[in-house]
């Protein structure tokens, strides 16, 4: 498990599936979000974040959360591992919920309200995206892990094992 993919929905906690992933296995996060924002919440040109995602990929590992589904496939492509948080409508409304107000590593500006455009895009994700990220995981499954949580639960019992197989303790 060299080069991760950690894929789900706004709120889904892809960013915190990726941190305690990275304290298991002691390999470089990545958010999208904080290559795709700026500070002042404006977004870099594709070409920007296509350089900046390109020198990720090149490196020898890498775990890398958001979806981002214009380059998705390339970093199917370039990874051995994928993780997809499928979790219900609700859970990823909590967990964007929970995040407002909080300074965050993987963002680069304060989310000071859930505004309409995040709203829309939990409550579209499994008919607008989920579809595609389901299509796309199943290609490249014969070649890579895959693993696809339905539950946090499930989500933390996986790597409670994993962290016991790296270091022999839950803790």
């Amino acid at each position: 498990m060299k080069k991760v993919l950690i894929l789900g929905c706004a709120g889904s906690g892809k960013s915190t599936f990726a941190r305690k992933l990275k304290n298991i296995i002691n390999v470089p996060v990545y958010h999208l979000d904080m290559i795709w924002h700026k500070p002042d919440k404006t977004t870099v040109t594709f070409e920007e974040f296509d350089n900046k995602l390109y020198e990720i990929l090149k490196k020898d590992e890498w775990i890398i959360d958001g979806n981002y589904q214009r380059t998705l496939e390339i970093r199917l492509k370039e990874c051995d591992s994928i993780f997809l948080l499928d979790y219900p409508l609700e859970v990823c409304f909590e967990g964007a919920a929970s995040r407002i107000g909080k300074k965050r590593e993987d963002l680069p500006f304060l989310e000071e309200e859930m505004d309409e455009g995040l709203k829309n895009h939990i409550i579209n994700f499994s008919k607008n995206k989920l579809p595609n990220l389901y299509r796309l995981v199943e290609k490249y499954s014969k070649e890579k892990d895959v693993n696809i949580f339905k539950s946090r639960q499930e989500a933390n019992e996986y790597l409670n094992k994993l962290k016991i197989s790296f270091n022999g303790s839950k803790d």
